[in-house]
């Protein structure tokens, strides 16, 4: 992807401001021969399929994850523009009958045009947005792609309060909250905050205490505003109890566009990153909004391994395994970058808080493959023989090449062997 539309899409399309528009995406003819090595990086709906495994997922060791837990029976409320069930990996996903569409019946766009509401339960949605979201979190397997959500068996309750044209605001906002309650939520995701740093109405805090209350852990992203080093609160990722999420690129480093604040609790990939699209297929995306649900999607395998676990428990698990290079916290990502595996395997008592003198994680980033558009399962095989092959190639070359210098070596060393014999005579 070209740096100039990199940075215009991360500050564009990540973290959806209640009081601005989303970003609407480009339409696209149907196709139901998605899947071919044709997919690039531009965004339309439907969209093709992304063959490989996206990056964000080759950090993380899968299998061993999901011997501990896939999520089961654990719901995830999306708090954002709706979930659109067309896409194959979300259709089995999502609880249709807890959906809620919040959006005002007389809303209109800049143009003074009916803005479409889309279905009552929150299963349509024309931005795009909230689709990727659910998809990091609990997209189902496809031998399509490489993509999958973190926790593929967790369930998604669909709430759309938010649309292009940003006619969601604080209150609808604390109203999906508490629809997220009745909906008996386990987790909740919000890729939103406010506009501004001025903390908003008393009832948005008040609804998330009172899903706090309940004991359902609340993930928030914490924005894009972090361009020059810029510090300042986002809401909901400031408020106590809320675990604040921040961007990760590649190098296990806080990407440029992230928000920094001491509110900031971990970070997780929000870079290049791949997920379901609205009708069908996948796009590439920028920001902590697809930080945040990957966060999400760990708190729920969390929840489904130990389903007596309070939030605190959840959220300070999180926080102690995550990969840091310092003992503490800081600014940058909180307690560090989130790491699935550990969060899972290094949890025999639970802890109420993190420990900074205790688990501090290797600073080494994961290795991960470079962004690869179009490279099959069965390429990628294909490439891997060739290596094997050239390497053995390599390696029996070496060895010959070796005898044959040892056989030199030893041959002149006889001859200078003779010669200075013969002068000691």
């Amino acid at each position: 992807m070209r740096p100039a539309r990199t940075l215009a899409r991360a500050l564009a399309l990540t973290a959806a401001l209640l009081v601005t528009a989303l970003p609407a995406a480009a339409p696209a003819a149907a196709d139901d021969s998605l899947a071919d090595d044709s997919f690039t990086d531009e965004c339309a709906y439907p969209n093709k399929v992304y063959p490989g495994r996206p990056w964000s997922l080759q950090r993380v060791q899968l299998d061993e994850v999901w011997r501990q837990s896939r999520g089961k029976n654990v719901r995830v409320a999306v708090i954002d523009t709706g979930v659109d069930v067309k896409n194959p990996q979300l259709k089995n996903a999502v609880d249709v009958q807890s959906g809620r569409n919040l959006l005002p019946r007389d809303a209109e766009n800049e143009d003074g045009n009916p803005v479409e509401r889309g279905s009552e339960n929150g299963t349509t949605d024309t931005v795009g947005h909230g689709t990727k979201v659910a998809g990091i979190i609990a997209a189902r397997p496809d031998d399509r792609t490489g993509f999958v959500g973190l926790a593929p068996e967790a369930t998604i309750i669909p709430i759309q309060q938010n649309d292009a044209d940003g006619n969601g605001d604080t209150k609808s906002l604390a109203a999906a909250i508490r629809h997220a309650i009745q909906a008996e939520a386990d987790v909740i995701n919000i890729s939103q905050d406010t506009a501004g740093a001025a903390e908003p109405d008393p009832g948005l805090e008040a609804a998330v205490d009172a899903a706090l209350a309940r004991e359902i852990v609340i993930v928030a992203s914490a924005g894009n505003d972090g361009l020059g080093g810029n510090v300042k609160k986002t809401y909901p990722a400031s408020y106590e109890g809320v675990l604040a999420v921040a961007a990760s690129d590649r190098n296990n480093e806080r990407a440029s566009f992230s928000q920094s604040g001491d509110f900031v609790d971990v970070a997780a990939p929000g870079v290049d990153i791949i997920s379901t699209v609205p009708k069908g297929g996948h796009c590439l995306d920028n920001g902590t909004s697809f930080s945040a649900p990957y966060v999400a999607g760990l708190a729920a395998l969390i929840k489904a391994k130990h389903p007596d676990w309070t939030r605190r428990q959840i959220t300070a698990q999180i926080e102690q395994t995550a990969e840091r290079t310092i003992a503490g916290r800081d600014r940058l990502v909180g307690w560090g970058v989130v790491d699935p595996v550990r969060a899972l395997t290094e949890d025999t008592r639970p802890i109420e808080s993190p420990r900074p003198q205790e688990g501090l994680a290797r600073a080494k980033a994961p290795a991960a493959a470079e962004l690869a558009l179009g490279e099959t399962p069965d390429e990628r095989n294909a490439r891997l023989a060739t290596y094997v092959s050239v390497g053995a190639a390599v390696l029996v070359a070496g060895l010959a090449g070796a005898a044959v210098a040892i056989r030199d070596a030893r041959r002149r060393a006889g001859k200078q062997g003779v010669h200075h014999d013969h002068s000691a005579m």
